[in-house]
């Protein structure tokens, strides 16, 4: 027999579940277009679509950001100037006034800054120029400055890994000094190597930073045979800050054999991973200097698989 007290407790929980129910049915119901804007404004926010500002030709110049916007893109990446046996970049983002102008633009034109980059790494050796720290902290202070979160950080043809195995102590001491700089500036550098995925993880590993992650790019999988949605997998959600959705140069990337961009969204939506998704190259031989017609294609393509 029930006694009172559990008669209370009853009744206690069918009011109870009767209020949530009634919640339920008073609550306005989505329509079926309100539901498909929500999936679609969810697209969005989870990957967004930038390009490069060296590689639309125009290389820290304001007219980037307007460039971009007729684009199609979401954001750009900027970079961070030349770099040659300077002792630092030659960065006009420096100037505090030169910065204002781009974040004014960027805002007035609904354009991101995702990214800036240290392309001078590309052809000059991290492992051994002497002043590395003060180019990194150069960088570091403008995407403070700019509230720009990941810096890009290619190890390049001087710090190939694969080739020039001997250099891996000396890289992994520096990039362990610059992830505890990144680590005070609040930003993530994005190192690209010439690595395999499993190679690639136990370098982050030896470096041990947060702050330092994997910045991957398609076409280095690509060019090396690798299995591109294998790589990304074996690196995971967690070491990819942002990738270089690019292969080389000759065809548009939907025309390109070399990847199932489709695929690419479904590895990455396994995953669990977001961010931006940064044009590079991928130019048509037929008129590869046409800026606007190649990464207008290029953009407009991946937003239709990542977008919709």
């Amino acid at each position: 027999m029930e006694d009172q007290t559990g008669k209370i407790h009853r009744r206690k929980f069918l009011s109870q579940a009767g209020l949530a129910l009634a919640g339920t049915l008073i609550l306005p119901r989505l329509t079926k277009a309100e539901e498909l804007a929500s999936l679609f404004t969810a697209d969005l926010s989870r990957y967004k679509v930038a390009v490069v500002d060296l590689m639309i030709l125009k290389r820290q110049k304001l007219s980037a950001i307007a460039l971009t916007r007729d684009i199609g893109a979401d954001g750009l990446e900027i970079d961070m100037g030349g770099l040659g046996q300077r002792d630092t970049f030659d960065n006009k983002l420096a100037d505090p006034n030169t910065r204002a102008e781009f974040i004014k633009q960027a805002r007035a034109m609904n354009v991101e800054i995702c990214s800036l980059a240290m392309t001078g790494f590309y052809a000059q050796s991290l492992a051994t120029r002497p002043t590395y720290k003060r180019m990194i902290q150069d960088c570091l202070d403008t995407a403070k400055a700019m509230n720009v979160k990941v810096a890009f950080l290619p190890l390049g043809v001087q710090g190939d890994l694969v080739k020039n195995p001997e250099l891996r102590p000396a890289i992994v001491e520096r990039l362990k000094v610059a992830g505890k700089m990144a680590k005070k500036a609040g930003v993530v550098i994005g190192i690209e190597t010439a690595l395999d995925a499993q190679e690639e993880v136990r370098l982050l590993k030896d470096i041990g930073s947060k702050n330092v992650k994997s910045y991957f790019n398609f076409s280095n999988a690509l060019k090396n045979n690798r299995d591109l949605y294998e790589e990304l997998r074996i690196l995971g959600r967690k070491n990819i800050c942002q990738i270089h959705c690019t292969d080389d140069d000759g065809v548009w990337l939907q025309n390109n054999p070399r990847i199932d961009m489709k695929r690419v969204k479904a590895t990455l939506d396994d995953m669990g991973w977001r961010g931006w998704l940064v044009i590079e190259r991928s130019r048509d031989a037929k008129d590869p200097r046409n800026v606007k017609w190649n990464f207008s294609a290029n953009t407009a393509y991946v937003k239709s698989v990542f977008q919709n």
